[in-house]
């Protein structure tokens, strides 16, 4: 597939291209043992285009498609399923491509998302588990999509029994103490934040408008057992492009960080300032005393100064190169210090333990980024918070994965008893697996591998949903 800009875009390529198949897979060829006490089911999302793009296209744009495996008594099922969301429907009506991406004019697109973003809503950015539901999302703030976690029917838009207004971000997180759901919703015009708390009655039961200098382009935020915290980073778009119908990212290195802290069903925010930079994903964060501890994979140079033709500046936008970074927030003094964990290695997509989201986790699971020149997961590395240890799992020569969440043992407690499960792909075979790691000792490579009779394309976040969980 060739997008109408007529280049080999190498996000259309090898192990990027789309799959245009939904299979269901049963009796998986298994090289090893895979784990009795593993049971539950591993759902990442990605896109996936279904036709050409109308102009270039950009690795956003694809359509979502999840790809789950269900582990349950040592036995394994692998199915993929497009998100049927709005848009989808309305090509599939068409039998072709009617919107352009993000690097075209949006302009004569059939519709965007309720801030007037007139983009494609295509689900094809997270996937996260709550209320007996998994929600599909995109990352620049759309409908979020419920799916089912083992048929992965799409079950229509979660509008929280009529309570949610608006959009919903990319990276929505979980209290699994206590049912809540925390979400922001930003846009182009004011109110440019607004952030929310899903009950555990289902029911969106606290929303805010919060006010900002400008239209901004957060992705991830914090939560702690009392706080939520949000960002004001000096990403954004040009203006001045955007009315062009262009679109284009302005990194401001004189304005700095911002980060926002406020009671989870408070009204009033607090800002601390930092440097500069950009934050794709928040590993966790937790209250220390009078502090607030907030673990991020940190971008300092968000916006590379691209040259070439648009598909070449596109690539080169695309790479990430992160690194492990925390951030100490004074609530008395109203001081920020910040500091690497990890200033060699580029990681990036972490993982936790799901039920220590906004608590004090000791491990993080992330994918080391390759030094290549388009996105490849080459490994998973696995962070100690209390010894400061780090320890690695390569996928091996040409062969590359996905983000990794970990899945406890059947009644685990600890946070490193259990699993981290990934889709590996190998580029030269052009096959994918699945493979289970001992998340205790993931240097020694996988307890188990299952091979796929299909390849599954990279892509974007994953999660673990429990056996316990899915009853």
């Amino acid at each position: 597939m060739m997008d109408e800009s007529g280049e080999q875009n190498p996000y259309l390529l090898g192990v990027y291209a789309p799959v245009q198949d939904e299979i269901t897979a049963e009796n998986l060829q298994v090289i090893g043992e895979i784990p009795r006490d593993l049971n539950g089911v591993y759902l990442r999302n990605g896109p996936n285009a279904r036709f050409p793009m109308k102009g270039r296209y950009h690795w956003f744009d694809g359509d979502g498609m999840v790809h789950a495996m269900h582990f349950e008594n040592g036995r394994a099922r692998y199915r993929n399923r497009y998100v049927r969301t709005k848009a989808f429907e309305a090509e599939t009506a068409e039998q072709k491509s009617l919107w352009t991406g993000v690097m075209e004019s949006p302009k004569g697109n059939p519709f965007g998302n309720t801030r007037g973003l007139g983009l494609k809503d295509s689900a094809n950015t997270d996937v996260i588990f709550h209320r007996g539901q998994v929600l599909a999302t995109w990352y620049l703030c759309g409908a979020p999509y419920s799916v089912d976690p083992l048929s992965l029917e799409t079950l229509g838009v979660q509008t929280f029994l009529d309570t949610l207004t608006g959009d919903f971000m990319a990276h929505p997180k979980v209290d699994e103490r206590t049912g809540e759901l925390f979400w922001f919703d930003y846009g182009p015009r004011k109110p440019y934040l607004r952030y929310g708390v899903v009950g555990a009655s289902g029911k969106v039961e606290h929303c805010v408008e919060l006010d900002l200098p400008g239209a901004r382009l957060p992705h991830d935020m914090g939560i702690t057992e009392n706080y939520a915290i949000l960002m004001d980073l000096p990403l954004y778009q040009d203006l001045d492009a955007a009315r062009e119908g262009r679109y284009k990212l302005t990194f401001n290195r004189d304005l700095p960080s911002r980060f926002g802290v406020i009671p989870r069903r408070g009204t009033q925010i607090r800002w601390f300032e930092a440097k500069p930079c950009y934050i794709y994903h928040v590993v966790n964060s937790w209250e220390e005393g009078e502090e607030i501890v907030m673990d991020v994979c940190r971008v300092s140079r968000p916006a590379p100064a691209g040259s070439g033709s648009p598909l070449s500046r596109m690539i080169s936008y695309l790479k990430l190169d992160a690194r492990m970074y925390r951030y100490r927030f004074n609530l008395v003094t109203g001081a920020t210090q910040e500091a690497y964990v990890d200033e060699d290695h580029n990681t990036e997509f972490p993982s936790i333990d799901a039920r220590r989201a906004g608590y004090l986790s000791r491990y993080a699971y992330n994918v080391s980024v390759k030094d290549a020149a388009t996105n490849l997961f080459d490994g998973l590395v696995r962070y100690d918070n209390v010894t400061g240890a780090k320890e690695t799992h390569y996928f091996g020569e040409h062969r590359y994965g996905s983000e990794a969440p970990f899945a406890p043992r059947d009644g685990a407690t600890a946070e490193d008893d259990g699993y981290l499960v990934s889709f590996v792909t190998d580029e030269r075979e052009g096959t994918s697996e699945v493979q289970i790691l001992d998340a205790s000792r993931i240097s020694e490579g996988p307890v188990a591998r299952v091979l796929l009779p299909v390849r599954v394309p990279l892509g974007f976040h994953a999660t673990w949903v429990r056996a316990d969980q899915l009853r």
